[in-house]
């Protein structure tokens, strides 16, 4: 009976190590967000989402073709597939607004509360077990993230809006965490990702026509959005979705929370918004807190 438990446990183990490796890779181009938002300037959040969203859908959907993949998916699963889009779309603008009224590291604190609602949603809906030590190291994560976010003493009504929609973005990334893991099973990891991506474009495609900004469409702002779709979602969202199918979304979406502490160096090196003693303490706490989730089973 031991025998036969141990290439199982095994192979459970190497399932969630590939989950933890592309998540981390996943980090390093969604650390990259931040610095392309704020170079899409003066284009509108609405332009900037459906724009990234719209080149993510046909870069996907080039590479899933040379692949020699279809895509193909029932009209059953229309409905499906566009609430997931909804909550994409949602998820993406509110995170790109957020930047328009406060800080990097404001904003992608909040945004990384997210492990909270990723926690909730995996046992509500996929009835996923949290160990005792993940709650701890969700509420460890948490609590670095916020030392990293820190008092600020310039805080306003302009940055509650800012961080009322990074709080949105971290909601509605805790339900699109768990709709990917839940469709692990049914649809291959392109299909997922042109279809999700394509309706959650055109969702957000009316915002961004009413929004329409001529002036802004210059060569700095149109390769910024083209390269918010290549890499933070069209490498970075599909590399986390592909992390969903080998591990616990609370685990994954952990590991994510380090888009925080690239984010933060990556806007001080190019953006010079220098990172704070307590932003640096912060994200130190926050390792801790996904080596407790990780080592938890």
């Amino acid at each position: 009976m031991a025998n036969a438990v141990e290439p199982q446990a095994s192979a459970a183990g190497g399932e969630r190590r590939r989950g933890v490796l592309l998540a981390g890779l996943a980090v390093v181009f969604f650390a990259t967000a931040p610095l392309f938002v704020r170079w899409a300037d003066p284009l509108s959040p609405y332009e900037k989402t459906a724009g990234r969203l719209a080149v993510a859908t046909v870069a996907i959907f080039v590479l899933m073709r040379l692949r020699g993949e279809r895509l193909a998916i029932g009209r059953r699963t229309l409905p499906l597939f566009g609430a997931i889009g909804l909550i994409a779309a949602a998820h993406f603008l509110s995170y790109i607004a957020s930047f328009n009224f406060t800080t990097i590291a404001h904003s992608l604190a909040i945004v990384y509360t997210a492990p909270i609602f990723v926690a909730l949603f995996s046992a509500w809906f996929l009835k996923e077990s949290i160990a005792r030590r993940q709650w701890l190291g969700v509420l460890v994560a948490v609590a670095g993230i916020a030392i990293l976010a820190g008092f600020e003493p310039r805080w306003n009504n302009r940055m509650a809006l800012g961080d009322l929609l990074a709080l949105v973005s971290a909601i509605t990334f805790g339900l699109y965490s768990v709709a990917g893991r839940s469709q692990r099973g049914r649809f291959p990891l392109f299909t997922y990702a042109v279809v999700v991506y394509g309706l959650a474009a055109l969702w957000a495609l009316p915002a961004a026509v009413i929004n329409f900004t001529p002036a802004g469409y210059t060569l700095i702002p149109i390769l910024a959005v083209v390269a918010l779709g290549l890499l933070p979602l069209g490498l970075g969202h599909t590399l986390y979705n592909g992390a969903l199918r080998h591990t616990d979304a609370t685990s994954v979406n952990l590991v994510a929370t380090q888009e925080v502490t690239l984010g933060i160096l990556l806007g001080a090196v190019f953006l010079a918004e220098a990172p704070k003693p307590n932003e640096l303490a912060g994200a130190l706490v926050t390792l801790l807190g996904i080596a407790l989730v990780l080592w938890a089973r």
